[in-house]
């Protein structure tokens, strides 16, 4: 997710996306763990989405 996408955002959908994305790296997580998850990039990507979320909703406070 590109940081021009996220600053289209509405406050309200910035914490639903960041709910949606925590709930995600869990997941990831979880099956990476249990040996499922074939793609280990995508952990490191919603990570840093999250950051990008984060330090958007930092910058509109």
């Amino acid at each position: 997710m590109k940081v021009s996408e996220i600053r289209d955002l509405t406050p309200e959908d910035l914490l639903k996306k960041e709910d949606e994305l925590n709930k995600e790296l869990f997941n990831l997580k979880y099956q990476h763990h249990t040996a499922q998850l074939e793609n280990t990039a995508r952990i490191r990507q919603v990570r840093k989405d999250i950051a990008r979320l984060k330090t958007v909703v930092g910058e509109k406070k």
